[in-house]
């Protein structure tokens, strides 16, 4: 998916930095949002993925107006419902921006939120 960088999407404006190119924190979520998209082919119904683990090269900026093209590639199996995508950013000049691997783990959403909402209780 393209996506064009704003001024909301700059290191100053997340705070992760003070220039006003393109934030780490928001491309991460840029490629996790393509590795949803892209785990939906690997789930039965009632389930969902969750972000376990990122590795990923921010390598070059991308100032306001430049644009990202997020491309995540899927796992060729499934190993004990986890899923590990390669994930990619290109920018239209053709340069890799960033690169890396997403993990995801498959879970049953009821399960999940069920865990989630007793863990806050015990808060």
């Amino acid at each position: 998916m393209r996506h064009e960088v704003t001024d909301a999407d700059t290191a100053t404006a997340m705070g992760s930095g003070d220039v006003p190119v393109l934030a780490t924190p928001r491309m991460l979520a840029w490629m996790e949002a393509e590795t949803v998209e892209a785990a939906a082919a690997f789930l039965n119904t009632g389930q969902t993925t969750v972000g376990i683990a990122i590795r990923i090269e921010h390598r070059r900026a991308t100032p306001v107006g430049g644009s990202v093209e997020i491309a995540a590639t899927p796992p060729r199996d499934v190993a004990g419902g986890h899923l590990t995508f390669g994930v990619q950013a290109v920018d239209s000049s053709g340069k890799v921006v960033a690169a890396g691997e997403i993990d995801r783990a498959i879970v049953d959403r009821q399960r999940f939120l069920t865990s989630a909402a007793a863990v806050d209780a015990g808060h």
